[in-house]
């Protein structure tokens, strides 16, 4: 039997998202420049969405940027949308929407900080608290206790984001 159980809905989502942005910018209020980093796809979703925010709130210029990993080959590409030297002394957070076991999150961190940084905080809409990596999440949404077997999932749709468990 294969049941989904809804555990956000979009104005959750909203909620977490403005949070967040709040949090980021209270974090950076220093700071001229915040770069968002999402992993490719649901986590540069966010990183859009956060960005939005952000712009709404801050002074500082924001710019987003999106990185894409082989999550089941971790070490065989990594793709940044930007040069990387664009990020030096940047003050960078890395967002993605669901943390598992910190695999993908932990494999990011250690490409982008082949440059020298001002401040590095990561951000996801989703904490499963399955962590196998010694990631450490700065902002979260949820906290959310799952078995190893189930399969939480984001869908980012216009005025019908969700994320259930199945």
């Amino acid at each position: 039997m294969n049941s989904k159980y809804k555990i956000l809905e979009q104005d959750r989502i909203d909620k977490i998202i403005k949070r967040i942005s709040f949090q980021i910018h209270e974090k950076n209020i220093n700071n001229s420049k915040i770069v968002l980093i999402g992993v490719l796809k649901n986590g540069f979703t966010l990183s859009n969405l956060i960005e939005k925010e952000l712009k709404k709130i801050s002074k500082s210029e924001i710019q987003c940027f999106s990185i894409k990993i082989n999550k089941k080959k971790p070490l065989n590409s990594i793709e940044l949308n930007c040069d990387l030297t664009e990020l030096k002394n940047k003050s960078i957070v890395l967002i993605d929407d669901v943390l598992n076991s910190g695999k993908t999150l932990m494999y990011c961190v250690k490409y982008l900080l082949d440059v020298p940084l001002s401040n590095f905080n990561t951000a996801v809409l989703i904490d499963r608290n399955h962590k196998i990596f010694p990631i450490k999440i700065d902002f979260k949404g949820l906290s959310l206790s799952t078995t190893i077997k189930e399969n939480v999932t984001v869908v980012f749709e216009k005025n019908n984001s969700y994320a259930f468990i199945d």
